[in-house]
């Protein structure tokens, strides 16, 4: 049997729970709103993060909140620019947004949310340092897989 180190496991559902949280994403961004839009390769990479969460929450991994908390914050943040935007209540954004898109923003949204509710009940042991720093690089990460995807070469596949 493989021994995993202290900081790779964690007893406890939370870590396998925010990596279903993050696999729900995935399927709500890529299969709903990228089959939806005709642009999954965009999808694919905007999501790319999320599979880092989603392993590590199958390995029961002490870092998987600390992993997931930065995109299900860009993700409901986001998520909420579109629904303020559709609203009429605020114009950060511009678009149609088809009736699979808004039913997939819902998704990502309710999703992000029970993430966050999950990590807030997850103790995962890891030092202060090491979780900020996670934080950071995945936020980081997030953000740049992103900015990424609008690229010519990826934003119309």
């Amino acid at each position: 049997m493989e021994q995993r180190s202290s900081y790779e496991q964690e007893s406890g559902k939370e870590p396998i729970a925010i990596g279903i949280c993050c696999l729900a994403i995935i399927i709500a961004l890529v299969g709903g709103v990228g089959f939806a839009s005709h642009l999954v390769l965009r999808h694919l990479v905007q999501t790319l993060p999320f599979w880092i969460a989603v392993v590590l929450g199958v390995r029961s991994s002490r870092a998987t909140g600390w992993v997931a908390l930065p995109l299900f914050l860009f993700w409901l943040i986001l998520m909420a620019v579109i629904w303020l935007y559709l609203l009429g209540i605020a114009h950060l954004i511009s678009g149609h947004f088809s009736p699979t898109e808004v039913a997939m923003t819902i998704l990502v949204g309710a999703a992000s949310l029970a993430g966050i509710g999950l990590f807030t009940r997850f103790k995962s042991h890891i030092s202060s340092a090491r979780a900020v720093i996670t934080f950071v690089v995945i936020a980081a990460l997030q953000y740049a897989c992103f900015v990424l995807s609008f690229l010519p070469a990826i934003a119309h596949r």
